[in-house]
């Protein structure tokens, strides 16, 4: 038998049916993979047909920054937590860039886009107004008092630009070999005298 629309249950508003349909991707990459889910895949996991889906999200593309963003929230609660006792800005931004280049490509939601081909599409996620409010707000909970060391406002906003410049770079075009303490070394070596140049007091 045919299995009724939304599984019987419809959502409420387009704020529940937007949630629910990511909710619905994240099965389907959790259980066909990152690069062989689809929207037919969804819409299945759904009960609703694929015009459905593209109702919410006029693209494949655009579904699947939602489910990065959905799952960035995670990602930054281990970011945070992996941060722990650090206090040192040097050693903040070194550790989070490191964790950062080692866990996003394992990541299968943040990792989608490079899994399906599309880094230029993780790279807008990556700089957009959202993922730099997040990013602030994770480096916020840190030991660090980043207002006290002369970085807020704008000059931390161009910190994190360059961050995510860096972070960019690497998950697109991963060095060989770096990985662990080589890599935590090569960015400790580059990083710590431009953070040094910004917060003399570090």
């Amino acid at each position: 038998m045919k299995r009724p629309a939304w599984n019987g249950a419809p959502p409420r508003d387009g704020e529940e049916a937007k949630a629910r349909i990511i909710d619905a991707a994240m099965r389907c990459i959790d259980r066909h993979g990152p690069g062989k889910t689809s929207l037919s895949d969804v819409a299945g996991e759904l009960g609703v047909i694929r015009q459905t889906v593209y109702r919410y999200f006029p693209s494949t593309e655009e579904l699947f920054i939602a489910v990065g963003y959905a799952a960035l929230n995670s990602f930054l609660e281990r970011l945070v937590a992996q941060l722990v006792g650090r206090r040192d800005p040097a050693d903040v931004i070194v550790e989070a860039m490191a964790y950062s280049i080692e866990q996003v490509p394992q990541d299968p939601y943040l990792g989608l886009f490079l899994d399906l081909g599309r880094p230029d599409a993780f790279s807008r996620g990556a700089t957009s107004v959202r993922a730099f409010d997040a990013c602030r707000v994770a480096f916020s909970r840190t030991e660090v008092d980043w207002d006290e060391l002369g970085l807020s406002g704008e000059e931390f906003t161009e910190l994190l630009e360059f961050l995510l410049r860096v972070l960019l770079s690497f998950v697109n075009d991963p060095l060989p070999g770096r990985s662990g303490d080589d890599l935590r070394a090569f960015l400790r070596r580059w990083l710590t005298p431009a953070i040094q140049a910004s917060v003399p007091t570090a």
